[in-house]
C-alpha cells in the first residue's frame, strides 16, 4: 500500500492541476475563414463522444481541444455528446441515442453519424451501435479501454463497495460529475460513479464485451472486423491508440500517466489504455507517441514535438471516412 498513497496523491493533484488549466480562456481565434477545401467533408455529420469527464466546454476550453474547429474548417459538420462525466456506457449510450435522436427531428436531411469516441466514449458508441444501427455509419475509437483499465482494479480495491471509504469515493465523484456536468452545460441526469469504475475492472469490461461484442478482435491482440452489419446496417469500424506515456514536460497530465503507466509492468499503453486493449475494427495505429490525453490534443495542445501532431490524425481520419463514402 506504499504505492498506492502516492498514486492517489498524484490522481488528484493532476486533477486539481487540469481544473485549474481548463479554468483559462482561450482568446485570440481569427474570425477569417478560407473557404473550407471539402478534405473532411463526410456525408454523414461527425459526432465526438467524451470518455470520462465528458464535457462539452468550459470556461471557453473545449474537451476536443481545437478538433472541432480543424475538421469544420475544411467541410465537415461536427456535433459534441452532452452526456455524464461519471457514469457507465449504458446510460451514457441511452443520452448519446436522445440527442442523436433529437438532432435528427431538428434536419431530416441527415441519417447517421459518424461516431468519433475517446476512451470510455468507445464502450459507449459501442452501445450506441448495437441497439441503435440506424443511426451510425461508423465508429472510431481512440485509446478506448475495452479489455478494462488497471487503474479502476486499483480504485475499485482501495474504495471498496459499500464500505466507508468506498461511500466517500463515490459522494466526491459525484459531485465533481454534477460540477462538470452542470459547467458544461450538458442538462443530464445525475452520474454514476460506482457504474463507471465497475465497468473498468477487469471483471466489469469482460462482462460488457459479451453484452456488445461487434467490432472486437477475437484474438488477444490482434484487429477486429473492419465493418459490422447489424440489423442490416452497415457501419465501419477503427480505432487508434498511444503507446506513450510522457510526451511533453510541460503537460501536467504527463505526470499522472507516467505514473499510472507503471501498472501495465511494461506493456505498451497510454497511461490509461493498453495498446491492445483498444483494438477495435480497423486498426489504424495503436503506438502513436501519445499518451491519453494527446489522444484529444489536452492538455491545451502540449503534444510531443516528434511525433504526429493528433490534429493531423483527426484531419486525415475524416478525409479516410469521406473517401469510404461516409
Amino acid at each position: 500500500s506504499n504505492m498506492i498513497k502516492p498514486i492517489s496523491t498524484l490522481v488528484v493533484s493532476s486533477l486539481l492541476a487540469c481544473s485549474s488549466l481548463y479554468s483559462l480562456s482561450s482568446h485570440g481565434m481569427s474570425s477569417l475563414k478560407p473557404k473550407p477545401s471539402g478534405y473532411t467533408d463526410t456525408q454523414h455529420p461527425i459526432m465526438l463522444v467524451q470518455g470520462i469527464l465528458a464535457f462539452d466546454s468550459i470556461a471557453g476550453i473545449d474537451y476536443w481541444y481545437k478538433i472541432t474547429e480543424k475538421l469544420e474548417s475544411e467541410g465537415a459538420q461536427v456535433y459534441t455528446a452532452h452526456i455524464n462525466a461519471f457514469n457507465g456506457s449504458v446510460a451514457r449510450g441511452e443520452q448519446l441515442i436522445k440527442e442523436l435522436d433529437n438532432i435528427r427531428a431538428v434536419d431530416p436531411s441527415i441519417q447517421k453519424f459518424n461516431l468519433l469516441a475517446h476512451s470510455q466514449g468507445g464502450l459507449t458508441s459501442r452501445y450506441v451501435m448495437s441497439v441503435r444501427p440506424d443511426l451510425v455509419a461508423s465508429v472510431t475509437t481512440m485509446g478506448s479501454p475495452n479489455k478494462g483499465a488497471p487503474i479502476a482494479d486499483l480504485v475499485n480495491n482501495i474504495f471498496p463497495e459499500n464500505s466507508p471509504l468506498g461511500n466517500t469515493y463515490e459522494l466526491i465523484v459525484n459531485a465533481a460529475g454534477s460540477l462538470i456536468d452542470g459547467l458544461s452545460g450538458d442538462g443530464v441526469g445525475k452520474g454514476d460513479a460506482r457504474a463507471l469504475t465497475k465497468e473498468f475492472t477487469t471483471a466489469g469490461a469482460a462482462s460488457f464485451n459479451a453484452t456488445y461484442p461487434h467490432g472486437l478482435p477475437t484474438t488477444e491482440c490482434g484487429e477486429g472486423p473492419s465493418s459490422v452489419t447489424i440489423n442490416g446496417q452497415d457501419i465501419n469500424l477503427y480505432s487508434w491508440a498511444g503507446g506513450a506515456t510522457f510526451t511533453n514536460a510541460l503537460d501536467p497530465l504527463d505526470y499522472l500517466f507516467a505514473t499510472t503507466g507503471l501498472l501495465f509492468s511494461g506493456q505498451s499503453n497510454d497511461g490509461i489504455t493498453g495498446s491492445c486493449s483498444s483494438h477495435f475494427g480497423a486498426v489504424i495505429r495503436d503506438d502513436y507517441n501519445m499518451n491519453h490525453g494527446d489522444l484529444i490534443n489536452q492538455v491545451l495542445g502540449l503534444h510531443t514535438l516528434f511525433d504526429t501532431d493528433p490534429l493531423s490524425v483527426y484531419r486525415t481520419h475524416a478525409n479516410r471516412l469521406k473517401t469510404a463514402g461516409l
